[in-house]
């Protein structure tokens, strides 16, 4: 295993993870580390697709243009993540860093070419789409149906990820950010926040950070 690969910290949550140790070393070969900076842009909305990326820490969002010019974020993309369109022409979607990000940049042609040698990596990018599907889903019904309360509840659990015990993390997004995406008013999303605090649920550590005080409870609260 390389020295990039050795340390990356979502390396077992990554589709890196799922390979052999000799796979492993033919895709590190072909990809390269970058770092992005925040606001900086790895892919644009209906540009040429050129290259993909796993994401090794940070966070992107994921965002499209409505027809009146505004942005509408349609996804987040953590450590672990892969990020990009594999044969297609064009990006679906810009990728922008909301902070500072390193990945694992690759050429789309040679990672499509990889991919077609083995079958395992194809395996978990089918594996990984069909969870994106999932998560679209569900966050279709949220939109569709959920409460302000559980919408907020919800995003919180998902930028936690797996660390859901007393664990500490700052919001990827900023309030008006995170109410574009929920389909509710920066207003709503501060007294929802709000009130998870003073419900001893959550606690609020500056602008941006947040303790799960009570994950069960949040949890609860987003079903």
């Amino acid at each position: 295993m390389s020295e990039r690969c050795n340390s990356c910290q979502a390396f077992d949550t990554g589709l890196c993870g799922t390979l052999s140790a000799q796979d492993l070393d033919a895709l590190s070969r072909l990809g390269r580390s970058r770092t992005l900076s925040p606001g900086q842009a790895l892919l644009w909305e209906g540009e040429e697709a050129v290259v993909v990326a796993n994401i090794k820490s940070g966070a992107v969002k994921l965002c499209i243009l409505s027809s009146d010019g505004r942005e509408q974020i349609v996804g987040l993309a953590q450590p672990g993540d892969f990020v990009g369109r594999l044969f297609g022409a064009q990006s679906p979607y810009s990728a922008i860093a909301l902070g500072p990000v390193e990945l694992c940049l690759f050429g789309q042609a040679e990672f499509e070419q990889f991919a077609r040698n083995h079958g395992g990596l194809v395996f978990s990018l089918f594996q990984r789409t069909l969870d994106d599907l999932d998560r679209a889903r569900r966050q279709l019904l949220l939109l569709g149906r959920g409460s302000a309360e559980q919408r907020v509840a919800a995003l919180l659990l998902a930028f936690a990820g797996q660390d859901r015990d007393g664990g500490r993390f700052d919001l990827p997004l900023g309030r008006q950010q995170m109410a574009d995406l929920l389909g509710l008013t920066i207003e709503t999303v501060s007294r929802q926040l709000t009130r998870f605090k003073s419900e001893g649920v959550i606690e609020l550590a500056g602008r941006r950070g947040v303790v799960l005080a009570r994950a069960d409870q949040l949890q609860a609260l987003a079903a």
